[in-house]
């Protein structure tokens, strides 16, 4: 097996689900001009299973808040670990992420996402 993933859960504003849903297009491309191989975000639509721990409860979300989970592909864990260190001071991200983490309007709160970096355990595409 091979490729690596960062995957990441977050809650975000349904009022402003639009507006983070462009920035997460632009994010993407540059995540892939960096290396990733894919990405991915999901709404939440289905969240709730009797006996678990559900998305919503982990990140606190809010009733007028949608939760999206996400996965960035990447071909290995070195190219992962790279575009982890690029990205972030890609000039592209300041202009995206500032608007999204505006105290004034808070689309996006890092403090209540969830993230990790993680290796195949099983593999099974066709």
């Amino acid at each position: 097996m091979k490729n690596y993933i960062d995957g990441f859960v977050l809650p975000i504003p349904r009022i402003y689900l639009d507006e983070y849903k462009k920035a997460a297009e632009k994010v993407a491309e540059i995540w892939k001009e960096y290396g990733a191989i894919a990405y991915f975000e999901f709404v939440g639509d289905d969240l709730s299973l009797e006996g678990t721990k559900s998305f919503i409860e982990t990140v606190e979300a809010k009733e007028d808040e949608e939760i999206v989970f996400g996965w960035v592909v990447f071909p290995s864990k070195e190219i992962r670990d790279l575009a982890n260190k690029k990205v972030p001071t890609d000039p592209r991200m300041t202009e995206l992420v500032a608007p999204l983490t505006d105290p004034n309007k808070l689309i996006f709160d890092g403090s209540r996402m969830v993230y990790g970096g993680f290796q195949p355990l099983v593999q099974s595409n066709e």
